[in-house]
């Protein structure tokens, strides 16, 4: 029962030779290529999105980080693609492994921390000891603010992964069901997927956006 279950999340599962790996980037070619370079439907729509969403960062970056708001942009594009993708019936879900989320997390933190110490010495250890706090407590502080810093891409990461495999096993845990109820359950059944479908799709949106604006917001404090 646990292998089933969790076989969905394997990705060296497939029949002959495995393909799920190819969802890692295959979304982006649902798009036809005339779609990005000429005004459309689906590119406005694209643009009203990203547009609201650098409408939304814009007062958290700080004056050096607005340059790389492309980046970010980029990033969540990248991240809510794989994780509508991953809604699709037989489609392999990236975003569901450490692998990708700590991919995606501990490069653009390392970056950061490691641009802000060698620039910025005096600030950054200035963030290590919060304005206003007694005497005593002040080496906790610093230990306790290093620790925060130094886990920021684990918890990053984590978040995004545990919210996939969260939502795929509650999706599979429910159609398992199907087989132990009788006929008459199987529209409750149903009724339930599709509104715990609906769930994930905020979801998926949702954790993208805060995997965005969470980077920002380390960034800004460079």
């Amino acid at each position: 029962m646990m292998t089933n279950l969790f076989s969905v999340f394997d990705p060296s599962s497939g029949v002959g030779m495995s393909f799920n790996w190819v969802s890692f980037g295959v979304g982006f070619f649902m798009f036809p290529m005339n779609k990005w370079g000429l005004t459309s439907r689906s590119g406005s729509w694209l643009t009203f999105i990203l547009g609201k969403l650098y409408s939304e960062v814009k007062p958290i970056f700080s004056i050096k980080g607005s340059v790389t708001s492309l980046m970010f942009m980029a990033m969540f594009l990248f991240i809510i693609m794989n994780n509508m993708m991953g809604l699709i019936p037989y489609i392999f879900t990236a975003t569901s492994h450490l692998a990708v989320t700590l991919s995606l997390a501990l490069p653009m933190w390392l970056g950061y921390f490691s641009y802000g110490w060698v620039s910025n010495m005096k600030w950054m250890l200035a963030h290590l000891m919060p304005q206003g706090t007694p005497i005593v407590l002040m080496p906790f502080m610093v230990i306790i603010e290093s620790v925060s810093s130094l886990i920021r891409p684990a918890t990053l990461a984590v978040r995004l992964m545990a919210n996939m495999i969260a939502g795929h096993l509650l999706l599979t845990l429910v159609s398992n069901a199907v087989y132990i109820f009788n006929f008459n359950s199987v529209l409750s059944v149903v009724t339930l997927q599709i509104l715990l479908v609906v769930l994930e799709v905020a979801v998926a949106a949702i954790q993208a956006y805060v995997f965005v604006v969470l980077s920002v917001l380390y960034s800004s404090e460079i």
